[in-house]
């Protein structure tokens, strides 16, 4: 049943005793701020970060796939038993395909064959019908391959999530606030991978608006620095790196760009559950590494770093990323 006609995109949780939620979408959000102790540099900055895997599917993604559906519907773009098709690297077709199979909605997704075989397997669990793109084209042949589809299957509805302006709109609405609240506004640096831009514009924009002192670092991969004025290029850091500047991506409020090696990401994630005792993805590996470059540098001591990690280590447990050994 779709939700009540509403100026907010994104119902807010209410965190107490004998509440039952309408559907699974209102428990999103409200996820914790988790203070690094061992890995940031002693009289360095303080990092805490943002655990974004606690949200029902596990990614900060399920905040813009219910965001897109509640703004469909209340849009007249989504009519009852309609069709989604979506380009995604995996998360955000997660959070599409709980929310429209709590909907009622069809969804086809096209993703980068080279995309984990859990983010294949959850999002087919969950109803979804998935076609594979050569990997080699990235994340654009997905979204050439979702526009095809959609210019073939009549009435059908296409969220595009790297323009879709629901997509911001959800972390401006919650994420942002969340942070706010939780730091008592000490934030000082905010750093948060860019995969469609959704986070950390709509994040920022908040944070800056309420604070102008705050930076805005965004992640990107090394190997493929299109942020950075590079050229795009095949990478291993799921869910980051498009090979495109997406157009939802507010540059303005973007103070650095830093961008991450492979290698980097993946042995920084495995040492966030290692040491951490936080099981995150290699996104999250990615952004943990340039918080800690920025807590290292002498003008940011003591002040505090707020960092997002999209997902869980338990995404990736046919990746490299699972593969630690310990003398």
């Amino acid at each position: 049943m779709p939700v009540p006609a509403t100026d907010s995109l994104v119902i807010p949780p209410v965190f107490s005793r004998g509440r039952i939620h309408e559907d699974i979408t209102e428990a999103i959000g409200g996820t914790p701020l988790v203070r690094l102790r061992r890995l940031p540099p002693a009289g360095g900055a303080e990092i805490v970060a943002k655990v974004e895997g606690i949200n029902p599917l596990g990614s900060v993604k399920d905040r813009i796939g219910a965001a897109m559906i509640t703004a469909a519907e209340r849009d007249g773009q989504l009519q009852p038993g309609g069709t989604v098709i979506e380009p995604t690297s995996g998360n955000t077709g997660i959070g599409l395909a709980f929310a429209c199979a709590a909907r009622g909605y069809r969804l086809i997704l096209t993703m980068p064959e080279s995309m984990s075989i859990e983010r294949r397997k959850l999002v087919q669990m969950l109803g979804a019908e998935l076609v594979l793109t050569p990997a080699d084209k990235g994340m654009a042949g997905s979204v050439d391959k979702a526009r095809e589809l959609h210019r073939r299957i009549k009435g059908s509805f296409l969220p595009m999530q790297f323009e879709n302006p629901a997509n911001p709109q959800a972390h401006r609405e919650t994420t942002a606030g969340e942070i706010w609240a939780d730091t008592a506004g000490r934030v000082d640096l905010f750093v948060a991978g860019v995969g469609t831009g959704g986070t950390i514009t709509g994040v920022a924009e908040v944070l800056k608006a309420r604070k102008p002192s705050v930076r805005a670092i965004a992640v990107e991969p090394e190997a493929s620095p299109v942020l950075s004025g590079g050229r795009a290029g095949p990478h291993r850091i799921q869910g980051i790196g498009a090979g495109f500047v997406p157009p939802v991506l507010n540059r303005k409020i973007v103070d650095e760009v830093i961008a991450v090696r492979n290698e980097d990401a993946f042995a920084t994630a495995q040492r966030v559950g290692l040491e951490e005792g936080i099981l995150c993805g290699i996104s999250g590996g990615a952004a943990v590494w340039a918080a800690l470059q920025l807590a290292g540098r002498p003008e940011n001591a003591g002040k505090l770093i707020v960092v997002i990690l999209p997902d869980s280590g338990e995404r990736y447990l046919t990746t490299q990323l699972a593969d630690v050994s310990r003398e």
